[in-house]
């Protein structure tokens, strides 16, 4: 029983009968759950990150992480319903995420039921180091298969990277204009230099198969480079 319903039980016909977050026991608790295994994983510390589900198409409203939290540790009032615009559908909710408006971005322009942030130290290192190139391209690998639609480690996704900012309305609207790039939009995520990942999904399983996939492949990325360069050193000496 949730939080909520014991509420409910205990108060009669109380105020929490209308609390913005009654009925939403099954998306909260799958949230809960992200924030621990993304946690564990070092991929949400430190209360980084922020994840969210979309409630409605029409008009947009989300479930959202509430601003600040230990994303290991959620509890079930830690979540905000927002709608386009990335305000509270109603007063009295906590705060949600700065970022509340990139999720929000991703809601109205694809079709998805769910995205997720991370600020793993792999997404981190490589959004710094190919932001001159204006993104991580991956390639050739096996894992690229547990992306949506691939069917052959003889692909390539290209993460595009954005420059880190206060101003979220303004990388909000470049994300959405390359969204809606009818030549090359960003189809399963992208980078904030020197902060981390957002990517989605159809639903919330697949945009953590995305999240995990991705990590793997910025990981392996990464190492690669670290391994290349240990072997130079070892040749030229």
């Amino acid at each position: 029983m949730s939080t909520f319903e014991n509420e409910r039980n205990n108060r009669g016909t109380s105020v929490a009968e209308h609390h913005p977050l009654v009925g939403l026991d099954e998306q909260i608790a799958e949230l809960r759950e992200t924030g621990v295994y993304f946690f564990q994983r070092g991929w949400s510390v430190g209360t980084s990150s922020n994840y969210s589900v979309i409630l409605d198409r029409g008009p947009c409203e989300l479930l959202v992480t509430a601003s600040g939290k230990d994303k290991g540790r959620l509890t079930e009032r830690d979540f905000v319903r927002v709608g386009q615009d990335g305000t509270p559908v109603v007063p009295n909710q906590p705060k949600s995420s700065a970022e509340t408006l990139l999720h929000c971005v991703v809601a109205q322009e694809l079709e998805v039921g769910a995205i997720l942030h991370t600020h793993s130290v792999w997404a981190t290192l490589l959004s710094n180091l190919y932001f001159s190139e204006g993104a991580v391209k991956l390639e050739g690998y096996e894992m690229l298969k547990g992306l949506a639609g691939v069917d052959t480690h003889e692909h390539r996704v290209r993460l595009e990277i954005f420059e880190n900012t206060q101003d979220i309305p303004i990388l909000a609207e470049q994300v959405r204009k390359r969204l809606n790039d009818p030549a090359n939009p960003l189809r399963y995520g992208y980078l904030i230099r020197r902060h981390g990942m957002y990517t989605w999904g159809r639903d919330l399983e697949e945009a953590r198969r995305h999240i995990e996939v991705l990590e793997f492949l910025l990981e392996c990325e990464g190492r690669r480079l670290m391994l290349e360069g240990s072997v130079s050193r070892n040749v030229s000496t």
